[in-house]
């Protein structure tokens, strides 16, 4: 089969000939329909993150068809149109007993602990546990979109964040998660600021459903700007969707007393521990909470509101490539350029 490698960090993304995978006892082999280009996918390319071996191939926000299935798995056979979590749960695990398999002791994620989507097909373990069914009008580009970054927002704003209608969400960040968490709480009937740098991805968040947007190249105090926004109190929820020490701190800044900031946006390497202002989570009794994935049982959930049209995430398309053009497209995920989320086609 064709996939796109790598094989050393910061080495060439070249398009190869690597062996047909087979299905493990418990898992499957899907054909791959689309799968979208993530900046996880860029940190592990650059070496960021420990589960990465190279030789390796990337990609973990994909859908589609099972082609194979392994001896022990009960649910699933060929045919069947599909979509995984990218953090996979072995299902018995203390964790995956208590309903987390997102956060797994021993969880599986494609295109990280082992080969991933950005090929024609890829193996998956714990098929019984993770895979979720595609309702049959979706296409595998929208489920694509779905991915870590719509699911991860949904988690984000509906389970951590807690969100209730008529409360303010500030957005910091409106690439893929961020536009999805703009989405999503908009359709709770939420009040939606945005932050960003790039005036067309704060046009998109209006597009998305964004009350207010911030340009955080002409704005001073962001924090103050989003507490004035709000009649001085700040945000009750605030989502750092980008990943950076200025964001993670900004948001935990234009929080409201008692507001709930999530950390969905990535710090590795060297900004894997930024200072947070601690005197005022103190003060202001304010949480932080981490968030790590959706579960496979709570995509019901988000796939009814998308039938239902409450949500679009086809709204979040920036354009879509062949796999031969992901190897560019992933190298230069690091100048923030593109708008949207690109997503490769394959089949």
């Amino acid at each position: 089969m064709k996939a796109v490698r790598y094989d050393q960090f910061e080495g060439p993304l070249g398009l190869v000939d690597v062996p047909d995978p087979t299905p493990p006892p418990d898992g499957v082999v899907v054909k791959v329909g689309a799968s979208g280009l993530c900046r996880s996918d860029w940190h592990g390319w650059k070496g960021h993150d420990a589960d990465v071996k190279v030789p390796h191939v990337p990609g973990h926000e994909f859908a589609g068809t099972v082609v194979a299935t392994g001896k022990d798995v009960r649910k699933w056979t060929h045919g069947d149109r599909i979509t995984v979590p990218f953090s996979m749960g072995c299902g018995s695990c203390e964790r995956c007993r208590a309903g987390d398999e997102q956060i797994c002791d021993r969880y599986y994620q494609p295109g990280f602990t082992g080969w991933g989507s950005f090929a024609e097909y890829v193996a998956l373990p714990y098929a019984d546990v993770n895979l979720v069914r595609l309702p049959d009008a979706m296409t595998f580009t929208t489920a694509a979109l779905l991915g870590c970054r719509f699911a991860t927002a949904y988690r984000a704003v509906v389970g951590q964040g807690r969100t209730q209608p008529g409360e303010w969400v500030a957005v910091h960040g409106c690439g893929g998660v961020g536009l999805s968490a703009t989405m999503i709480a908009r359709a709770l009937d939420a009040r939606v600021i945005a932050v960003d740098i790039t005036a067309e991805k704060l046009e998109l968040a209006k597009a998305c459903g964004a009350e207010m947007v911030i340009d955080a190249r002409v704005t001073a105090d962001v924090a103050d700007a989003i507490r004035e926004l709000t009649g001085g109190g700040g945000a009750h929820v605030s989502i750092d969707a980008l990943g950076s020490p200025a964001t993670c701190r900004n948001s935990i800044l234009s929080l409201r007393k008692r507001g709930r900031h999530l950390q969905v946006g990535l710090l590795l390497a060297d900004q894997s521990d930024p200072p947070v202002p601690m005197s005022q989570v103190i003060a202001r009794e304010l949480e932080i909470r981490g968030t790590h994935g959706l579960q496979a049982r709570e995509y019901a959930g988000m796939l009814d509101l998308i039938m239902k049209g409450r949500l679009r995430p086809e709204k979040l398309l920036g354009k879509t490539i062949a796999l031969s053009e992901v190897g560019a497209e992933l190298a230069a995920m690091d100048s923030f350029r593109s708008v949207g989320v690109t997503v490769a086609i394959l089949g």
